[in-house]
This record gives C-alpha cells, structure tokens and sequence, in this order.
C-alpha cells in the first residue's frame, strides 16, 4: 500500500468544566467532547522521511516543522513498533486553526491511523489510544469521535449514548486562540475573584438530553467555563454569540478554548438559515452548518 487516507473530525465541547489549577499546570476537567461533521483529510504516502504539507483553509497557520502535531503523532507511533520509518503527510484542512475545534489534535490522530495502516503495524485502537494521549489532550477522542465524557486532563474517555443527531453552526473567527493562553486567563480572572473553584462534575441533565437527542434540553445545558476567560481575551465574540441568540439558537457557547463560536439549531433547515443570518447580519463573516455525532478518525 502506497497511500492511505483518513477522514477525521472536528470537535465541540457541550460541557466544559475545568476544576482548580494543579501543582503540575494542569487542570483536572469534565470535558463532554462532540465530533461533528467538519472535516480535515490526512493523507500518508510511503516515504524515506516523515514530512508533512499542509493544503486548504488555513494552511499557511499551520506548522510544517517538528512542531506539527501530526509529525509528532507519526514519530511517536514509529517509536512504539521500534522501527523506523517515513511517510509523507498531506493535511487539506477544513478544521479551524487554532479555533477551539481540536484541528491539531485530529491531524494527530488521522496521522496515527494513516501511519498505522500505511506501514502494515496492525495495532490495536488500545495502543494507538496510548499514544494519543501522550501528545495531548484532545487526541484520543478525535481518535474514537462520537460523543464522550474526558476526564483527568480530557484523555480519559468514557463513550456516551446519544440518542439522535443534533445540528449546529460555527461562526469561525479571524485568527485564532492560543489554549495556554485561555487557560492562563481563566486562572487569572479566578484569583482576582478569590473564590474558591469546585471539583468539575458532569451534568447529568445535559447526559439526559443527550441520551434522549432532546435538543431544546441540550441547548439550555450547554456550559463553558473557559468562556470568559476567551471573551475577556476577544470582546467581539459577545456580539456574535447575541446575534446567534436572536436569530434562534437553542444555545449558544464558545467552542472550547475559543474563538470559534457554537450555536445549537433545530434541525438542518434551521442551521442553514442561522448561518445564513449570521454572515448576512455581518455577525459572522463565515458560518458553517454541520451535524453531530459523526464516527472519529476513519479510513477512506
């Protein structure tokens, strides 16, 4: 086999809840991860070397040294069989830079399953899921996609049952958000309040609604608790998220780290008219409609 090609989605998170700053600089999260129907494609070709080019929306935001998620991922996944190997990678990106969409980390993980097959390995998803969650956070479930519970610092996942599919509309934002940086905010605006943070728990009525694909129950239970921290980082966002509102969003909520923006619709005629609203009102100077849960990194 001399080329293989994954399909991998992008993310959003309809619960985020981030517990107090550890000793080590983590946090410990209950992080509800979607995948949704956003999309980049990592192509792996049999080479002496492992490179990688990036092509499409974005591309010229997105590293092609060693500090390229993908290079990392295949490295790592080379180092665990013991041998060497190469492959050249091809990224056509659909997944915002930068954008709170876990675009790194599917490249990750599209990398993980391309190399995989490419190089003839055979490793099980328990091994691939390991390495995963040695390059960060969001990895293992770009890995697996669906929608899932990450607790500790995300990566360890617990499937969740959803029972139907729920649509949604990006607003996609001029440059992007460093999550460091988000993070480090978050934690500044807490210690100016003094309070003390609590233990992130999951909300079992946002399980419930996502058990019973009640979307109107969903949109009410969407929470962030990075939000502020992105909207300190970049007012605009406000606005954005108050027009998604008006026009009918059952819930809007910046995604993850930002400074993408989610608003949850009615069904699939509504996003397309949300996010026609949303680009035509100036809110937004692109919106993208698409679905959830859609099946994490596959082969095509």
């Amino acid at each position: 086999m001399s080329s293989v090609t994954v399909r991998v989605p992008a993310k959003v998170n309809v619960q985020l809840s981030v517990g107090p700053l550890r000793e080590d600089g983590y946090h410990d999260l209950v992080n509800v991860f979607h995948a949704v129907s956003i999309f980049d494609e990592v192509v792996a070709k049999e080479s002496e070397s492992i490179t990688v080019q990036v092509n499409g929306k974005w591309s010229d935001q997105v590293p092609t040294d060693d500090c390229n998620l993908a290079i990392r991922a295949a490295r790592a996944l080379a180092k665990h069989a013991g041998r060497t190997y190469g492959a050249d990678l091809i990224i056509q990106k659909e997944i915002p830079v930068a954008g709170g969409m876990a675009g790194g980390s599917a490249d990750a993980a599209g990398a993980l399953v391309a190399c995989n097959e490419l190089w003839g390995l055979g490793l099980p998803m328990e091994d691939l899921m390991e390495i995963a969650g040695d390059l960060g956070s969001d990895v293992p479930f770009s890995l697996i996609g669906g929608t899932a519970v990450g607790t500790g610092r995300g990566e360890q996942l617990s499937e969740l049952p959803t029972g139907g599919t729920f649509h949604w509309v990006f607003a996609l934002a001029d440059g992007g958000l460093s999550t460091a940086t988000v993070y480090a905010e978050c934690d500044r605006l807490r210690a100016a309040l003094g309070a003390e943070v609590p233990w992130p728990m999951l909300d079992d009525s946002l399980m419930e609604a996502l058990g019973t694909g009640d979307a109107y129950a969903l949109g009410s239970h969407l929470t962030n608790d990075l939000q502020a921290a992105a909207l300190n980082l970049r007012p605009e966002l406000a606005p954005t998220l108050d027009s998604g509102r008006q026009h009918g969003a059952l819930g809007a909520i910046v995604s993850g780290s930002g400074p993408t923006c989610a608003f949850l619709a009615i069904d699939a005629t509504h996003a397309r008219d949300l996010a026609q609203s949303l680009t035509a009102t100036g809110a937004a100077h692109t919106a993208v409609a698409a679905h959830g849960p859609v099946h994490g990194a596959t082969l095509v």
